[in-house]
């Protein structure tokens, strides 16, 4: 079964559409206008191994925080779109990754439930054209969008670039070993019957 989603959402603020596949290779087009930000939507399909696509106009003369929510909302549907009714995935995924002097840590649960616990604190405002504030509220998009848990700790670190990378990094990895299979079970992880 292919587990891909295409998802596209306009507003008068943005102009956002979303292609994902949770069974890529870790390819990615990715262009939102914000340089940084693309990086690190870059480094969450690579590490993820999710193909990517993603095209946002946004109203970048006011500053960056629609288009970036926006894409966190659209990417977070797309999520929830492509992993169907999770029967058979594993559910949960963590990890936690270094990145030079950085330590980060990302857990995650296909719940069906929206919520971020976001621990990192950032020196700098901004980070090439990308607030530094919108990371978490990237991820609080992601998670509504997614109806998912998220929880990202920054463990240890130093320069800002590399925390905010580690924090995407980190998420693709989990995200992905949340969504690969369990072979010891056909439906969805969960006593509820279905999540």
């Amino acid at each position: 079964m292919e587990r891909k989603a295409s998802i596209c959402r306009t507003t008068k603020e943005t102009d956002i559409s979303v292609i994902l596949d949770l069974d890529g290779t870790g390819k990615a087009s990715v262009d939102t206008g914000i340089g940084f930000f693309d990086h690190m939507l870059n480094g969450f399909a690579r590490h993820g191994l999710f193909d990517l696509e993603v095209k946002a106009r946004g109203d970048l003369e006011v500053d960056c925080h629609h288009t970036i929510e926006d894409t966190g909302i659209v990417l977070g549907q797309a999520i929830l779109k492509a992993a169907g009714d999770k029967a058979g995935i594993r559910r949960y995924g963590h990890v936690i990754i270094p990145m030079d002097e950085t330590l980060a840590l990302c857990a995650v649960d296909l719940s069906g439930r929206p919520y971020l616990r976001f621990d990192s604190k950032f020196a700098s405002d901004r980070l090439g054209g990308l607030d530094t504030e919108m990371v978490r509220e990237f991820f609080y998009a992601v998670s509504y969008g997614a109806m998912m848990n998220i929880h990202l700790r920054i463990l240890d670190g130093e320069n800002d670039h590399h925390k905010a990378e580690a924090l995407f990094k980190s998420f693709g990895k989990a995200l992905d070993m949340a969504t690969q299979a369990e072979p010891r079970i056909q439906e969805a992880w969960t006593t509820k019957g279905s999540l």
